[in-house]
């Protein structure tokens, strides 16, 4: 195969952002078949193969991407499913940017290859072409059981590399319906729900069963899980639910949600559907405070509930922590962006709700823990800025419930599990964790490499 020496990408079809702004539909609407083809015959086919070394679940990037570029697109999603249970998912949300993508060779001169668009591609084919949802075939059922907590990226992702071994896997989700953060944090633009429900289709019909409405830590403990429902091992994948404040006056006001309820409110519960039995606030002015991909997913969401959305954030555009194409869309569909600002304090009306944010402008000094510009507050500098809802997209950590109702479990000061970080065991015999609730927030294939490390490390200990 010749490769094809353009140095840019194929661009990524996307709805109008005028037309956008208004719905909760997919932003980006996909290759066709004539793209993903071109864009596929841009790769080189490195033998050191650099992208698959910054893959965290380790996918053969140029043998899928040679087989879509000879038109064997159903090979193609076979070859990614042999190391990543959610092709579909993975393809629109993952930061391919900064791992493989990142490293792409074709990214020396010129645009790297569109990684993330092709596996996207490869797994909308095989939805759209194929009768089955399933990924892989599970092998003979052993008869040793392992429970999963959690149904999020690294549940999942642990879950269906133990199915693949045969072991009868059991998920056990706190909320009524699966999918963790997939489903309650990630908005329809970005990951339509039916994807990430025919992602966990194939999940079942490799055998795996997943339980609703079951909070580990109250309705069962992880040692009743062992000891009483006679599971050989548990791996942890709760996430990091617990949302952060800034605890300055007037967070305690009518109008100031976290991003996780606001969030969890329209993405699970469909607040923006009218007569929703958990309606959302009808607000115009909505201030954002932070600047990660879920402050970008909180200012989009208010934006199309008709409001006027402003992102607030410390630093400057270039420390923004939310991946370059979110920030782009939402600046696409209209939404401000005041940077180099901190909230100090929110004020209120008689009734205790929202009428202002006062902030203070900032300057940045020395690099602080994270390795970014510390900000500085500016003397003198207060301003008072309108808005009758303010959400607080400033991070989460794990919820206390597993580390607090599991005795002998090692955790970190902040909340975090403390595991190994090439296998995921815990200070627990049989226990195992992964994700967002041993690192604290991060991203969805970080949380799936955890998962299918601990999975390896369950099967050698179930040998």
């Amino acid at each position: 195969m010749t490769a094809n020496m353009r140095t840019t990408k194929n661009e990524m079809p996307v709805q109008d952002p005028a037309v956008r702004s208004g719905n909760f539909s997919e932003v980006a609407l996909g290759y066709s078949e004539e793209q993903a083809v071109d864009e596929a015959k841009r790769c080189l086919g490195c033998k050191n193969k650099p992208c698959v070394d910054h893959c965290p679940v380790n996918i053969d990037i140029p043998a899928f991407i040679s087989l879509i570029a000879e038109g064997e697109h159903e090979k193609a999603y076979q070859t990614i499913t042999e190391h990543n249970s959610l092709p579909a998912i993975c393809g629109r949300v993952c930061p391919q940017e900064s791992q493989c993508e990142g490293k792409c060779t074709r990214g020396i001169k010129g645009e790297p290859v569109a990684i993330g668009r092709l596996e996207r591609f490869a797994a909308d084919h095989h939805k759209a072409n194929s009768a089955s949802a399933g990924t892989a075939k599970s092998a003979p059922v052993k008869s040793k059981k392992v429970a999963v907590i959690g149904s999020g990226p690294s549940g999942l992702s642990c879950a269906g590399n133990l199915a693949r071994k045969g072991y009868n896997v059991t998920i056990f989700e706190a909320l009524h319906r699966e999918g963790g953060v997939l489903v309650y944090g990630i908005p329809e633009f970005r990951l339509p729900k039916a994807i990430v429900q025919h992602e966990i289709q194939g999940l079942k019909d490799m055998g795996v069963e997943i339980v609703c409405n079951t909070v580990i830590g109250k309705t069962l403990t992880v040692d009743e899980l062992m000891h009483e429902q006679g599971y050989a091992a548990v791996f942890i994948g709760s996430g990091a639910g617990l949302p952060t404040f800034m605890n300055i006056p007037g967070e305690d006001m009518n109008g100031v949600y976290s991003a996780n309820e606001f969030l969890t409110r329209i993405n699970l519960m469909k607040a923006y559907i009218d007569g929703s039995a958990t309606p959302i606030q009808a607000a115009k002015k909505v201030a954002v405070i932070g600047g990660g991909n879920v402050a970008m997913d909180s200012a989009r969401c208010a934006k199309r509930l008709g409001a006027d959305v402003t992102i607030i954030y410390r630093r400057t555009e270039k420390e923004l922590p939310a991946r370059h194409e979110e920030v782009e869309h939402a600046k696409e569909e209209g939404i401000n962006f005041m940077l180099l600002t901190s909230p100090i304090k929110i004020s209120g009306d008689e009734k205790g709700w929202v009428k202002s944010i006062t902030c203070e402008k900032m300057t940045l000094g020395e690099p602080d823990k994270s390795g970014r510009a510390r900000p500085i507050p500016i003397p003198g500098s207060e301003t008072d800025i309108e808005a009758d809802c303010v959400i607080m997209a400033l991070g989460t950590s794990p919820n206390p419930l597993i580390r607090n109702s599991t005795k002998g479990l090692d955790t970190q000061k902040w909340g975090g599990i403390i595991a190994d970080e090439a296998t995921g065991k815990t200070s627990l015999e049989g226990v195992y964790a992964g994700g967002d609730a041993v690192t604290g927030a991060a991203t969805v294939i970080l949380a799936m490499g955890a998962g299918k490390k601990a999975a390896e490390a369950i099967n050698t200990y179930l040998q």
